[in-house]
């Protein structure tokens, strides 16, 4: 589940609103609208908030229990009793409303679910009254035995509210994959579908619960239905997000999805969105960042198509966010299979995002230009890619890149601009070992802007991973053009083991005493 960071008045403000009496909560939900019992009362309960709103209500509602459990326990071990007491009354009333809300808005629970919330509200109500006569027990070793049973009873409590709420979990995704298999409508269809993507945006776990439930099997059901060609792109992000998840990739196997994604991204007659989508579900699923992406035996038979229409879609993409993800995929399965890199260099791509990376209507951001650096580095193992960087003015772009900076500081942004600089650092000591690049690099003053990275920790923004790449490909062109640097720089940066230049580097920071 995760919370938007907010000024603490601003969420005090917003809980306050769910900070009611327990006994009237109680007492109010559980009268009715009207004493008539008819239809249209249900109608306007139901239609004032959207599945969606109410979801992310019962989630809101969940997240507080959670947190007052979590704090109540804080409290127990420092025998805080009228805090701990408090507190409990709390909880019982959030519970009540919970439930009461959730079965305000859902059509139908199952048996399961309620006996679950039964016994929640039973353990509840035994909680509240056993810390009441704690409160009024003054004896301390009493006291001390009670302890034992009312952190039992707590561990009960959140045993059956974390069951209570994976079961509401479960049933709601259940509740839209059916929508989708059963209406043959566009609009629920879409409907199901932003809802599914809604969930999936609350966490991994929630995305395993939607694949275990066959999420992944009901959308790529849907990129194979031409009726449904408006909605890809949106049935495409639901399914990137969910294939985050170990659960998702398996399903994404046992139903051809990889050759699905192929079809779609080299089927000309769809839409730019939908290609770009398509790019971002093959960038999540190549991820080098996961760990079981191994099984994707699939993928290299339909490897040399996929990256050929997303060279195309680099090439032709008419935004910065299109650009940005297909070269993301690209930069993924370049690490995924070596063959990539062959591919690539038999397609002219490096070419294509050298000139891409000329237009700052394209490749407008850090992140976009640390995508296509990635390649390069991982291209740049390939001896014929010398003479490709060298007519792209390649040399040019790595000179510029070893001095990227964040324009707001933003944390994310500040950490795309060193992994910028450490790859093209790294690009550059590889692509080294050909005198011509080397005498390019050298040329084009590269020498004296990889010392001053070294030397200047804020050039860096004291990222280590930066250091030791400029270090190593300051080695690499001392070797190729000695006559470059100084003796000075040459005793510290480039005579010494690189762990010793990189130690005195890293205490190269001012001192103002």
């Amino acid at each position: 589940m995760h919370l938007i960071q907010v000024d603490s008045v601003q969420r005090w403000m917003e809980d306050l609103k769910l900070m009611t009496d327990c006994e009237c909560m109680c007492i109010l939900q559980s009268k009715p609208i009207s004493i008539e019992k008819d239809e249209q009362n249900e109608l306007i309960l139901s239609s004032q908030y959207s599945t969606c709103d109410n979801l992310q209500l019962l989630l809101k509602r969940a997240w507080i229990i959670s947190t007052e459990l979590t704090r109540i326990a804080q409290k127990l071990e420092k025998n805080r009793w009228q805090r701990v007491h408090s507190m409990t009354v709390r909880v019982n009333c959030h519970v009540h409303s919970m439930i009461n809300e959730y079965n305000t808005f859902t059509r139908s629970s199952s048996q399961e679910m309620h006996q679950l919330e039964k016994l929640l509200i039973d353990k509840c109500s035994e909680f509240t009254a056993f810390t009441e006569r704690c409160l009024q027990t003054e004896d301390e070793e009493m006291l001390r035995s009670m302890k034992s049973c009312v952190n039992e009873t707590l561990t009960t409590i959140a045993q059956y509210f974390g069951q209570l709420i994976e079961l509401v979990l479960t049933q709601e995704a259940q509740n839209l994959l059916r929508q989708i298999e059963l209406s043959g409508s566009l609009y629920v269809t879409e409907s199901a579908v932003s809802g599914l993507f809604s969930l999936a945006q609350e966490g991994a776990h929630l995305c395993r619960i939607i694949a275990k439930e066959g999420g992944v099997v009901a959308l790529f059901k849907i990129c194979r239905q031409d009726c449904f060609r408006c909605i890809y792109p949106q049935t495409l992000r639901t399914l990137a997000s969910i294939c985050c998840v170990e659960e998702g990739m398996h399903q994404l196997e046992k139903v051809d999805g990889i050759l699905c994604l192929a079809d779609i991204l080299t089927d000309t007659s769809h839409s730019e969105a939908t290609h770009a989508e398509a790019a971002a579900v093959i960038a999540q699923i190549t991820s080098p960042h996961l760990t079981f992406t191994q099984h994707l035996s699939s993928f290299l038979e339909n490897m040399e198509e996929i990256v050929t229409a997303l060279v195309k879609l680099c090439q032709e993409a008419s935004s910065g966010e299109v650009f940005l993800l297909a070269s993301a995929a690209l930069a993924n399965i370049t690490f995924f299979d070596t063959m990539a890199c062959e591919i690539l260099l038999q397609l002219n791509a490096m070419k294509i995002l050298l000139a891409a990376c000329s237009d700052r209507h394209i490749v407008d951001t850090p992140y976009s230009r640390d995508q296509v650096v990635t390649i390069l580095a991982n291209m740049s193992v390939l001896d014929q890619c010398a003479s490709e960087i060298i007519q792209g003015n390649g040399v040019e772009l790595l000179m510029e890149m070893l001095s990227e900076k964040s324009s707001s500081g933003n944390a994310a942004e500040v950490a795309a601009c060193e992994r910028v600089q450490q790859k093209s650092a790294v690009t550059l000591a590889r692509l080294s070992r050909d005198p011509e690049v080397a005498d390019a690099a050298v040329k084009l003053s590269c020498i004296p802007r990889l010392i001053k990275l070294c030397r200047s920790p804020t050039e860096r923004n004291n990222s280590d991973s930066v250091l030791v790449a400029c270090l190593a490909a300051l080695r690499r062109l001392a070797v190729m053009s000695p006559d470059g640097l100084e003796d000075s720089d040459f005793q510290q940066l480039v005579k010494p083991r690189l762990v010793d230049s990189f130690l005195l580097c890293t205490n190269m920071e001012e001192s103002f005493v």
